[in-house]
């Protein structure tokens, strides 16, 4: 799927699905909250969430003091709707519309959150093209955070196949970049009640 489409395709998701009708829905979400209370990150960090959509995470590094937070996501409208859900709060956030496989940051960041949208690039040169972006754009003590379905995980998401990892493979695929400190594997229920297998690493640079 080009890039074109892959803009159109989410933009018509977010126009046409709430919040609570996508597999990804999380009211709270306590595993990628979790890794900012293990990392002990500042509240004056500079952090992006890449693919962020409307995720509620936002919402809750707000509630926690976060002062310099950053979120990416394809679609226009995903973003629209987490700045109306926000109300007068999403001024203290800064937002960018932009495909994360192409992606051209003006900032370095202090942690870098990614919660399944790394798993959408399939091809090699996207895969290389972020891991790339990545790596210029975390600062030398920055910490990054991937979700991606792991191998006992869905082999597509909203119609688009998707790339499975396992830790190991994870690991490999980053080493040139990023050290591993730790993965684990987390069971997502979906608002349809099914069930999700994520693997979720995180990195410190090289």
């Amino acid at each position: 799927m080009n890039e074109f489409d892959r803009k159109k395709h989410w933009e018509h998701i977010y126009q046409t699905k709430s919040l609570n009708e996508v597999s990804w829905f999380e009211s709270k979400p306590e595993t990628s909250l979790d890794f900012f209370t293990q990392f002990q990150v500042l509240t004056t960090a500079k952090i992006i969430d890449i693919g962020g959509g409307d995720s509620l995470l936002v919402d809750h590094l707000l509630d926690w003091g976060y002062q310099d937070l950053t979120v990416l996501d394809i679609s226009e409208a995903a973003i629209q709707r987490a700045q109306q859900r926000l109300g007068v709060r999403a001024a203290q956030v800064k937002w960018i519309v932009a495909d994360a496989a192409t992606f051209q940051p003006t900032a370095r960041y202090d942690f870098w959150h990614d919660r399944a949208a790394f798993h959408f690039l399939t091809q090699d040169q996207e895969i290389e093209n972020y891991l790339q972006t990545a790596q210029r754009s975390i600062n030398p003590a920055g910490i990054m955070v991937i979700g991606t379905f792991s191998e006992q995980g869905p082999s597509e998401c909203s119609g688009i196949a998707i790339k499975r990892y396992s830790e190991t493979a994870m690991t490999n695929q980053l080493k040139r970049y990023f050290e591993k400190v730790k993965c684990i594997k987390v069971d997502h229920k979906t608002p349809f009640s099914t069930i999700q297998n994520f693997v979720f690493c995180s990195f410190r640079k090289v």
